[in-house]
């Protein structure tokens, strides 16, 4: 128990595994030589984003009892990330993710999650709620929905939370992870009754609402539940709607984009870091899309994570 008494500024819950990234650019997979090992997994991503911003966090996943596991294990704490919820799984490996590279927008990626991901086996009974209800922001993702006994899980630590802090709910919609696709909306709604904050682009806020239009998609995400509805709009930027009446819609960054993977996660790192430090909205789309802008113009997901140093600079260039 004195384990759990700490406060984190983010604790997320869901997807990890490992990232290989070939190191050629613009090559078929089936041709590239080399590759780069990463930690990976949006969960995971997104505590590496916050850590790089000071924030402390934590994550709570599950691994294979194999090198690939020690290898997170290892890289979770290097990246200042608590890994104390991180437990093995025994029966299923650790997942790798391959993709290709085709800038400036075609990154088609690879899953290797079969019989099942170690990080659809968390258990509602293995959980710390206390440690949950602490927690200043709690991130789940829709992933985590996918499969039992990880919606389970998901779900039972969305109502322990009880309103407490802020909840962010990635709505983080990968088709192949589901068995039935078409049964994933009413899950989805009941983790929207429990979260302050929605996070999704265009293709996972008509999962979750049946509607596509960004502002009608904000519009629905308030009526589900949230105070805050954070819609991802790709080229054309990012728009959030606030309860209270409050929008912010911010344009994209320019940048020469090298991989567009991992942007989204360092997204979902900085607001974290802009709803902690009580900025208002425009400032915090603002300095969460300089960040996934950072991100997709380097090769790397959770290595290429931004500093706020980096993040005000590229601001400050305009």
């Amino acid at each position: 128990m004195a384990e759990s008494a700490r406060y984190f500024d983010l604790v997320t819950m869901g997807r990890i595994g490992v990232d290989l990234y070939p190191l050629q650019t613009g090559v078929p997979l089936s041709r590239v030589e080399t590759f780069g090992k990463f930690l990976g997994g949006s969960a995971a991503n997104v505590a590496v984003a916050a850590a790089r911003l000071g924030r402390s966090t934590a994550v709570i996943t599950r691994t294979g009892d194999d090198p690939f596991g020690a290898y997170l294990h290892e890289a979770l704490k290097e990246f200042g990330v608590d890994d104390r919820w991180v437990t093995p799984v025994a029966a299923y490996p650790t997942p790798v993710t391959f993709c290709e590279i085709f800038p400036p927008d075609d990154f088609p990626l690879y899953f290797y999650r079969r019989p099942k991901a170690p990080d659809l086996e968390i258990r509602t009974d293995e959980l710390d709620l206390a440690a949950i209800r602490a927690a200043r922001i709690f991130w789940i993702t829709g992933t985590g929905l996918s499969e039992e006994p990880s919606r389970s899980a998901t779900l039972a630590a969305l109502a322990a939370r009880d309103g407490a802090g802020t909840t962010v709910f990635d709505l983080d919609w990968r088709p192949v992870f589901w068995t039935d696709p078409g049964r994933a909306r009413p899950h989805y709604r009941e983790a929207l009754r429990h979260a302050t904050v929605a996070v999704g682009n265009l293709d996972e806020c008509e999962i979750a609402t049946g509607v596509r239009e960004p502002r009608a998609c904000a519009e629905a995400l308030l009526a589900a539940g949230v105070e805050l509805a954070v819609v991802k709009r790709g080229p054309k930027g990012v728009l959030a709607v606030h309860r209270d009446g409050t929008t912010a819609e911010v344009p994209p960054v320019p940048v020469e984009v090298v991989n567009g993977l991992g942007a989204g996660d360092a997204f979902g790192g900085s607001l974290c870091h802009g709803l902690l430090a009580g900025w208002d909205l425009t400032r915090t789309m603002r300095y969460a899309n300089a960040a996934g802008a950072l991100v997709a113009a380097r090769l790397a997901c959770s290595a290429a994570m931004p500093t706020g140093s980096e993040i005000e600079a590229l601001l400050a260039r305009g």
